[in-house]
C-alpha cells in the first residue's frame, strides 16, 4: 500500500439521497479543484467550511450542484489533507463523480485504506481502527456501544496501562543485569512477583470479556432443523413475532433455507429455518433443499432440532444424532404438545429437551431460558465496558504465558531469562494496539474493511 499518493473513494452506501466522495493525500486540494468549482474555492486559508459549488465536467463545463469541504492535515480523519465532496446520490451521480476524481489524479482507495492511514499517521491506535469496522457492522445497541467505547480508547487505554507496568518492571530487571556490582535500591523478588501477578490479573480481566464480546459483537448462528412437517417454520414465525415462513400441513413446504436476523433475550441471532430432513425423496428440488440443510447445520453454533411430540420414532432421534455435528450445541424441541391429551414426557435424546407448542406459545419461554444458558454458560451477561476480539485474546494469552514463565524465572532469580520472557510479553501486548505489529497483520486487519473506510 502506497502511503504518499492521493486516494479517493465513495464513503457512503450506494443508493441514498446523498453521496460523499472522500479524497485524501498531499494533492487532495489540487485534485478537488479539477472536479469541483465555486465562487469561493477551497483553500488553506478557509478550511473546514462546507461550501456550495458545482461539479466540473471533463470538457470544463459546469455540472451538478454539490457541496465540498477541505480539512487540512494533520487535523483530519486520516491525518492528511482531506476533501469531501457531497453530491447527489443514487447510482449514476456518485459513480460519475468518483470516475472524474480518479481521472483528475487520485487513485481508488483500497479496502480500509483511509483508516489505515489514520493509524499510520498516529490518529488512532489499532484497537480504535478495528472499532471503526465494528461500529459499521454493529447489529445491536450493545455492539454499537462497545464499539463506540473502543473507538474512544477504552480498550487501548487498558492495554497501554499493562504495557506501562511491564516496561517499568523490565527496567527494574535489566538494571540488575546492567549494574550487577552496584548496590541499587532494587525491589525484592517477592515484590517483583507481586507486581507481575497484578499485571496478570489485568490481562485475565480483559480475557474474561472475550465470550460476551463475541456474543454482543457477532451474535449467534441458530438453526432450526428436523424432519418435514414437525413445525419448524411455525417455530421460526413464533420466534420472529410475525409470519415469515409459509406454514402448511403438506410435508416439504419449505424447500430452501430461510434466513432472518432477530433479537432473542438481548442477543442478535442469525436465525435459519431449513428444509425438512428425511432419508429419501423423489423430489429433486426437495433433495437440493435437504443438502442445503445439512450444509447449514455444519456452520451452526446452536441447533433447535424439532420433533413432533405426537408422532416421533426412534429413527427420528437417530437422524438428529447423525445430522448435527458433535461440536454444535443442540436442543431437542418437542413441538405440537397441544395435540396431546396428557402431560408430555420427552424420550431420552442425549441433549437438553424442551416441550413446546409453536401454535399456542406454551413452553417457548422455557426454550428461550435454555437458549440463554447455552449462549452465556457461566459468563457474565452484562454489557462490558470493553470487549476483546479473538485477535486480542490470542495475544493476551501469549502475554500471560510469557508472564508466568517470567514469574518462575524471577522466583529462581534468573533475571536474564526473566527479562527475555518479559520482552515477549511486552511485544504481545504492544501488538494489540499496533505499537509493534507486522505489515502482514495490518494487511489482514484492514483488508476486511469496506473501500470507503
Amino acid at each position: 500500500m502506497r502511503k504518499n499518493d492521493t486516494i479517493a473513494a465513495l464513503c457512503t452506501a450506494p443508493g441514498g439521497a446523498l453521496a460523499i466522495i472522500r479524497i485524501s493525500g498531499p494533492d487532495a486540494l489540487a485534485v478537488s479543484a479539477r472536479v469541483w468549482t465555486s465562487k469561493h474555492p477551497l483553500s488553506r486559508e478557509l478550511p473546514r467550511r462546507l461550501t456550495f459549488g458545482f461539479t466540473r465536467n471533463a470538457d470544463g463545463s459546469r455540472g451538478e450542484s454539490c457541496m465540498a469541504v477541505y480539512m487540512p492535515g494533520p487535523a483530519s480523519y486520516t491525518g492528511e489533507d482531506v476533501v469531501e465532496i457531497q453530491c447527489h446520490g443514487g447510482e449514476y451521480a456518485p459513480k460519475r463523480m468518483l470516475g472524474e476524481t480518479i481521472r483528475a489524479g487520485a487513485r481508488l482507495a483500497e479496502p480500509g485504506e483511509f483508516t489505515r492511514r489514520a493509524f499510520l499517521n498516529g490518529k488512532m491506535d489499532l484497537t480504535q481502527a478495528e472499532a471503526v469496522a465494528d461500529l459499521i457492522s454493529a447489529r445491536s445497541e450493545s455492539a454499537g456501544r462497545i464499539a463506540e467505547r473502543q473507538l474512544a480508547g477504552a480498550l487501548g487505554n487498558r492495554i497501554r496501562a499493562c504495557s506501562r507496568n511491564l516496561y517499568h518492571l523490565l527496567a527494574e530487571i535489566e538494571s540488575r543485569l546492567d549494574f550487577p556490582e552496584e548496590n541499587l535500591d532494587w525491589q525484592s523478588p517477592e515484590e517483583l512477583i507481586r507486581q507481575f501477578s497484578e499485571v496478570s490479573g489485568m490481562i485475565r480481566s480483559l480475557l474474561s470479556t472475550q465470550v460476551s464480546g463475541a456474543v454482543f459483537r457477532d451474535g449467534v448462528k441458530l438453526v432450526i432443523a428436523g424432519a418435514p412437517n414437525v413445525g419448524k417454520s411455525s417455530l421460526l414465525n413464533t420466534l420472529l413475532g410475525y409470519d415469515r415462513a409459509i406454514v402448511s400441513d403438506i410435508p416439504g413446504t419449505t424447500r430452501d433455507t430461510l434466513r432472518e436476523t432477530a433479537s432473542i433475550r438481548g442477543v442478535t441471532v442469525d436465525l435459519t429455518d431449513t428444509a425438512g430432513i428425511r432419508e429419501h425423496t423423489a423430489d429433486i428440488v426437495e433433495g437440493m433443499g435437504i443438502e442445503r440443510s445439512r450444509d447449514t447445520l455444519a456452520r451452526a453454533e446452536i441447533v433447535f432440532w424439532i420433533f413432533d411430540a405426537s408422532a416421533t420414532t426412534e429413527n427420528d432421534i437417530l437422524r438428529m444424532r447423525s445430522s448435527v455435528p458433535e461440536n454444535v450445541e443442540t436442543v431437542a424441541v418437542w413441538n405440537k404438545t397441544d395435540l396431546l391429551p396428557s402431560p408430555f414426557r420427552a424420550p431420552e435424546t442425549g441433549v437438553p429437551s424442551v416441550a413446546v407448542s409453536a401454535k399456542t406459545g406454551a413452553g417457548i419461554a422455557s426454550l428461550l431460558d435454555l437458549f440463554e444458558q447455552i449462549v452465556w454458560k457461566n459468563h457474565d451477561r452484562t454489557e462490558p465496558e470493553c470487549a476483546v476480539s479473538a485477535r486480542h485474546a490470542k495475544l493476551l494469552e501469549d502475554a500471560l504465558a510469557s508472564l508466568e514463565m517470567t514469574i518462575r524465572e524471577t522466583e529462581q532469580e534468573f533475571y536474564e531469562l526473566a527479562a527475555a520472557n518479559l520482552r515477549r510479553a511486552i511485544e504481545s501486548v504492544a501488538t494489540i494496539t499496533g505499537e509493534a505489529v507486522s505489515p502482514d497483520v495490518l494487511e489482514d486487519i484492514f483488508s476486511r474493511f469496506c473501500i470507503g473506510k
